[in-house]
């Protein structure tokens, strides 16, 4: 089922519930119950809760949108130094510059075409760390033969070193990013948020119902945003491997 389908179907239920609880607490109410008379201090309570779950929702949704943001950067700072790599082999002997060039295209299409695949399900593939350590050492086994070939072997080790970092690092971002108490503060806050609805006594107008189902279907979305942005490599609005099909055409051809 589509991510997006899914919110739909999550903002549509948020609203029937409302809609259905408000509607059924109107027939139950007392004749003599006068819904525009609401205890100030509960008046002040929900304000003081929707600020408070707000804040709280608010921090959440930048939590995780600062480590898609993370994970796209570790993509991208893989993907350079494996292109410089590529680049700056060019001055050794044709035969070590093909072989590092070739394992260098070998690393980056299993990393697009295989491991991106693993990664949807949180994990990495030991063949792309096998892949990896081929480079490395094609790089770092060859002995320069002129100074203009040890002038390029440090900054080949660097852009190694450089890489395995970023994998490190993309790896270290595959599962969810928010603890599960999180997740339970935030659908608690939610439900309690929503259920001070009921405290106000809406149930009066169409405007009001309309209202409190809108209120409902906004915060079920900004919790599918939060889940979404989750796990960076898996989800709707994924991190992509764009960075290595932009810096390595023929993996796309």
């Amino acid at each position: 089922m589509s991510d997006w389908l899914v919110l739909a179907l999550a903002m549509a239920a948020a609203c029937v519930v409302v809609l259905i609880v408000v509607l059924v607490r109107h027939r139950r109410a007392r004749e003599d119950e006068d819904p525009s008379e609401t205890p100030d201090v509960i008046e002040y309570m929900t304000m003081m809760i929707g600020v408070v779950y707000a804040i709280v929702l608010g921090l959440a949704i930048a939590g995780v949108w600062e480590a898609r943001g993370a994970a796209q950067d570790h993509v991208q700072a893989e993907a350079q130094a494996l292109h410089e790599i590529s680049e700056r082999v060019r001055v050794y002997p044709p035969e070590v510059r093909d072989r590092v060039r070739d394992d260098v295209n070998a690393y980056a299409g299993h990393v697009v075409t295989t491991e991106w695949k693993a990664m949807e399900k949180g994990r990495m593939t030991a063949e792309g760390g096998r892949l990896l350590d081929r480079i490395r050492q094609d790089v770092t086994d060859y002995q320069p033969k002129s100074d203009f070939e040890a002038q390029a072997y440090q900054p080949l080790v660097d852009q190694v070193t450089a890489a395995d970092a970023a994998r490190n690092a993309r790896a270290d971002s595959t599962g969810a990013t928010m603890p599960g108490v999180v997740w339970f503060g935030l659908i608690t806050g939610a439900l309690v948020t929503v259920g001070m609805v009921f405290a106000l006594q809406i149930r009066r107008t169409a405007r009001e119902l309309i209202l409190a189902g809108l209120f409902s279907a906004l915060i079920a979305f900004l919790l599918f945003l939060i889940w979404d942005f989750d796990a960076p490599y898996s989800r709707g609005i994924a991190a992509s491997a764009e960075p290595f099909t932009a810096l390595f055409p023929h993996l796309t051809g």
